[in-house]
């Protein structure tokens, strides 16, 4: 019952919303996500200067694509080409254009609703805030709290746990247990840090993991460089249903591409936000800018080196379903040889380590929301995801990834309703924005300036230091 109602909501749901709301943002912002594309890397050019004591928008950006790009990178595109063919590619590459307008709207509402702590200087924000703010409903942002405590600060930690464990198992023959304890104790020495420890760790892991995985992918396919016609023509051709031997046809190319896409890169879920809203930037959109690339990087980059990877091979029989990681390290070892599945391994521990991190983030923005400053109720809940990655190393833990996909579908559902009330409020940032930009200023973000809106004005009193520097660099 558990299965069949989260596939309802799923398939026939939570797909056709995101991608209706993803769409009608993409048109209202005409186009959002393609005029502000070589405003990412101008912006991005900005986000890696450092003030002491704050989270920076690159590590923002490294923590959110932590998240982003976990096992779903790697597992999720294999089930992906078995289940909806070579076609599913398209789509992901589709939902992840609209996704990015998605992840825009809903990061730089939240930079925008964030508060500052009053136990510490950092910021506080995400869906729960702009619901509480944007809404005036605490209810609903204690059910949003509830479901993301529950989804990615619980569940999803013994997932990532479980894959990098049974990964290792496979490739080096480490009993699960082994890895499960050493996991846990390189999480724990991070976790203990607070939000800056981690960022400060993923600004260092997530750039490492996934430059060195796009290299090592740019360098199969540079090898198998005659290929590339002949694998985007096929991609395209199973996107329509012309290649009527694959799979299900176009509709399972559509479903199942649509799906894992979603899934992969969080647009719309209700979790990036979290993220985003910590970062120390001059105006919202800023962090909307640089959560949009993020949706890039993980769909459009290092989703497509691991359908390459898997294409150019001969792993891939039409009909034939297989584990999504074995395929994975079955294609790179056709490539480059047995150290291939190594690779696969090691990156797979990267990915569920920096994912961790991330989740553990999740959860404690969850729990300051019910109780902000709660010191003793962090450490416990800290003390709780580590027995969970040791827990989640030895299980088959089916019925809990069932539920967290339950829980995550309510998520999104929350979250994208949400947004689509506060739409006019994004569109007032975006528009904002490009104002300050037209007239050949660093955009600053001044709350006096939406009077109208409940926004805590301490939380951007040193906008104007930040866009100086801005300015600088």
């Amino acid at each position: 019952m558990l299965a069949t109602l989260t596939d309802i909501l799923w398939s026939y749901v939570l797909v056709f919303v995101l991608v209706a709301i993803g769409i009608a943002f993409t048109l209202a912002s005409r186009f959002v996500q393609f005029r502000y594309f070589i405003e990412m890397f101008r912006v991005l050019g900005q986000a890696f200067r450092h003030e002491p004591g704050r989270v920076s928008s690159f590590q923002a950006l490294t923590l959110s694509v932590a998240g982003r790009v976990g096992a779903g990178n790697i597992a999720g595109v294999a089930v992906a080409i078995t289940l909806g063919g070579p076609g599913a590619v398209f789509w992901m590459w589709v939902i992840g254009l609209i996704g990015m307008a998605t992840s825009f709207f809903e990061c730089s509402i939240a930079q925008a609703y964030k508060t500052r702590s009053e136990v510490s200087s950092a910021f506080r924000g995400g869906p729960a805030h702009y619901i509480t703010r944007g809404l005036g409903s605490r209810g609903l942002a204690l059910v949003f709290s509830l479901l993301l405590l529950v989804t990615f600060g619980l569940a999803f930690v013994g997932l990532q746990s479980f894959v990098a464990s049974s990964s290792l198992e496979d490739a080096f023959g480490i009993p699960t247990l082994y890895s499960g304890i050493a996991l846990t104790a390189l999480v724990g020495l991070v976790i203990f840090g607070g939000v800056r420890r981690m960022a400060s760790v993923t600004e260092v892991i997530v750039p490492l993991m996934a430059v060195v995985y796009v290299l090592v992918a740019l360098g199969v396919v540079a090898l198998n460089i005659s290929q590339v016609p002949d694998v985007l023509l096929l991609i395209v051709r199973a996107a329509f249903g012309l290649e009527e031997a694959i799979a299900g046809g176009i509709g399972a190319a559509l479903m199942m591409g649509v799906r894992r896409g979603l899934f992969s890169n969080e647009a719309g879920l209700g979790s990036a936000p979290n993220v985003a809203a910590v970062a120390w930037v001059p105006h919202p959109v800023n962090q909307g800018i640089v959560q949009a690339f993020s949706v890039f990087i993980d769909t459009a980059i290092i989703c497509t080196c691991t359908a390459f990877l898997i294409l150019m091979s001969g792993v891939y029989v039409p009909g034939v379903e297989g584990n999504g990681v074995v395929m994975t390290q079955a294609a790179l070892s056709e490539h480059v040889g047995d150290w291939g599945r190594t690779f696969i391994s090691c990156v797979l521990l990267l990915f569920a380590f920096s994912s961790i991190l991330y989740n553990a983030y999740l959860g404690e923005n969850s729990l300051s929301f019910f109780w902000p400053g709660n010191q003793t109720l962090f450490n416990g809940f800290r003390a709780a995801l580590l027995g969970l990655i040791l827990w989640g190393s030895v299980q088959d833990l089916s019925t809990v990834f069932a539920f967290a996909d339950l829980t995550m579908a309510l998520l999104a559902l929350v979250n994208l309703a949400v947004l689509a009330l506060l739409f006019k409020v994004g569109l007032r940032l975006m528009r904002d924005y490009d104002e300050q930009s037209r007239a050949g200023k660093v955009p600053v973000f001044d709350p006096a300036r939406f009077p109208d809106l409940d926004i805590d004005a301490d939380a951007w009193s040193d906008a104007g230091q930040r866009a100086d520097q801005a300015e600088r660099s």
